[in-house]
């Protein structure tokens, strides 16, 4: 599945009251958790952008809806706060029969969406999928077909995209100006298979942006690898071996 995704954002006062009001209008039980620069909900975070990290732009995000009604109603409450719409409710049959979503701005102009595509997945799993722009989708496809099989993740390619699916949230990947400063992490279920990733990458000459290893710094027995994929995003494999009690 996919751990978290993380992106950074100009102004994080303004992108958390945007973020708030989207996800209690879907009615998730998901908890805010705020530290020093960043806050999250279960599998999504956002962090101030800085002179290291610049403001992720051309990403989709989309949010699990748990009725029609409540993408209806998300769109209705957001554009009338005045964020950008990027496309009203509706059926969109093109993505499967059962398809219904809706379409806003955030403040840093990043497509994001409300969809109810049939039973949600449960409180912990606020993502239904990405879409991520790529320079040169083969490319990119192969740098995922490497490395996502070992955390449990297909790729399929599709006309005109790749899909990149497992038992969580999906992304895909289409051409265009890449989708940059983005955070992506899968859950790996041990430190063998975070190192199995880490290898994998690098030997299909993906740059390293971290070797294996703990990261106490986010919370005791947090073990993660960090790979480049083509665009420069950052993407992650991580076990959280979490002490008894933690």
């Amino acid at each position: 599945m996919i751990d978290h995704v993380t992106i950074r954002v100009g102004n994080l006062a303004s992108s958390r009251r945007f973020y708030e009001c989207a996800l209690a209008l879907l009615e998730t039980s998901a908890e805010l958790v705020e530290a020093d620069g960043f806050v999250e909900w279960n599998d999504f975070s956002l962090a101030q952008a800085d002179g290291e990290h610049r403001v992720t732009r051309r990403l989709h995000v989309a949010f699990q809806a748990p009725t029609r009604v409540a993408v209806d109603r998300w769109w209705r409450e957001l554009t009338g706060r005045d964020y950008d719409d990027d496309g009203a409710p509706g059926a969109r049959p093109e993505y499967g029969p059962d398809y219904y979503g809706a379409f806003v701005r955030d403040p840093d102009g990043s497509s994001v969406e409300a969809v109810h595509n049939g039973p949600p997945r449960g409180d912990a799993t606020l993502l239904d999928h990405l879409w991520l722009r790529v320079r040169d989708l083969e490319a990119a496809t192969r740098f995922y077909d490497a490395v996502s099989p070992i955390v449990g993740y297909r790729v399929t390619r599709l006309p005109g995209r790749t899909r990149v699916h497992g038992d969580g949230a999906s992304f895909s990947l289409v051409a265009g100006e890449p989708t940059e400063c983005l955070h992506l992490a899968f859950s790996a279920p041990d430190v063998a298979t975070v190192r199995a990733f880490h290898e994998a990458g690098v030997r299909a000459d993906a740059a390293s942006l971290g070797r294996p290893g703990e990261r106490p710094q986010y919370h005791r027995g947090y073990f993660g690898a960090y790979l480049a994929d083509p665009d420069g995003n950052n993407i992650e494999a991580v076990h959280h071996d979490r002490p008894a009690g933690s």
